[in-house]
């Protein structure tokens, strides 16, 4: 089959898979869980739509007590794939099946969200080899998560701008397609970031030229991981007002929202880093975290501020 049919196909069952999610049902997280990880590349690394994802479910169900562990790892594919002389031939791209184990053995989730794509193809035209590595990837990962106990949610890549490259840009639109269809190939539990990020990204450039997300066509500001975020959370059943432009404008109606944000940003930064070096992983130039215990420490006494702001809403 010709790379245009598959395309074709994919595009068709793309069409199928955003009539039925209008009238699908939120995915409920379910009691028992507790430990939330979050698996990606930098984009993850970012850590703003986790942030945000944390925020939300923080303020509007405090009674859940999740634990969200960014352990996103800059370049990092789940295709093993690296391009050549990447990073000026210092390091080949970080490959998740080094250090998947040791996740899921030091975190033990309860559930994982997993955003790969954007690296697997590595900025390459389309090529067949290079599709199914990403597929094998991401069936093993799939696999491997659910054997250790844990659930897991899939997460279409972000977009590259297609300025930056329209041959690449298409590729992650055929990545994104095959992942939507593994909904109802595989019964996967997938949400769509990719199609939301490209629809208000065209809307924005019919108004203004100048619009984008990214200056490098890869990592997005902080309008693209807040519409990553609230695509995860409209998957989950939370809704937004109508003129939330931002996580602020989002959470505005609860009281000390702000300092609350602002407190979980600065407790992911921490965390992400000292999650990171106790896990262990082989890409070079990373920030060295705190020691866990420290870590664990200072998520405890943040936690305990953040405690009182909510209570004061009360």
């Amino acid at each position: 089959m010709t790379y245009k049919m598959k395309l074709l196909g994919c595009f068709i069952v793309l069409l199928f898979s955003l009539s039925v999610q209008c009238f699908s049902q939120a995915y409920v997280i379910p009691d028992n869980v507790k430990r939330i990880v979050f698996l990606g590349n930098s984009i993850t690394y970012m850590g703003q739509y986790v942030s945000y994802i944390e925020a939300a479910l923080t303020m509007r169900h405090p009674e859940k007590h999740y634990e969200f562990i960014n352990i996103g790892l800059p370049s990092e594919t789940v295709s093993g794939l690296s391009e050549p002389n990447h990073a000026g031939g210092s390091f080949p791209r970080p490959d998740l099946h080094e250090r998947l184990e040791r996740i899921l053995e030091k975190t033990k989730p309860d559930l994982v969200f997993a955003c790969y794509g954007m690296n697997d193809g590595i900025f390459m035209p389309y090529d067949e080899g290079r599709f199914h590595k990403y597929i094998d990837g991401i069936n093993w990962l799939h696999d491997r998560v659910i054997q250790s106990g844990a659930s897991i949610i899939h997460i279409t890549p972000p977009i590259y701008d297609e300025r930056k490259g329209q041959a690449y840009a298409n590729v992650l639109d055929l990545y994104s397609d095959w992942l939507l269809t593994c909904r109802y190939s595989q019964k996967w539990n997938v949400i769509d970031i990719h199609w939301p990020m490209k629809k208000y990204l065209e809307e924005q450039r019919s108004v203004d030229s100048t619009f984008m997300y990214a200056k490098d066509g890869v990592h997005p500001d902080e309008l693209g991981h807040f519409i990553m975020a609230k695509q995860i959370l409209l998957f989950l059943g939370e809704s937004f007002p109508p003129n939330a432009i931002d996580i602020k404008s989002a959470l505005s109606n609860y009281k000390n929202s702000d300092a609350i944000i602002k407190l979980i940003e600065g407790r992911q930064e921490i965390m992400k880093d000292a999650w990171l070096t106790y896990i262990g992983h082989k890409r070079p130039g990373m920030k060295v975290g705190v020691s866990i215990d420290s870590a664990k420490h200072e998520y405890n006494e943040i936690g305990k501020q953040i405690q009182e702001l909510q209570n004061a809403n009360n």
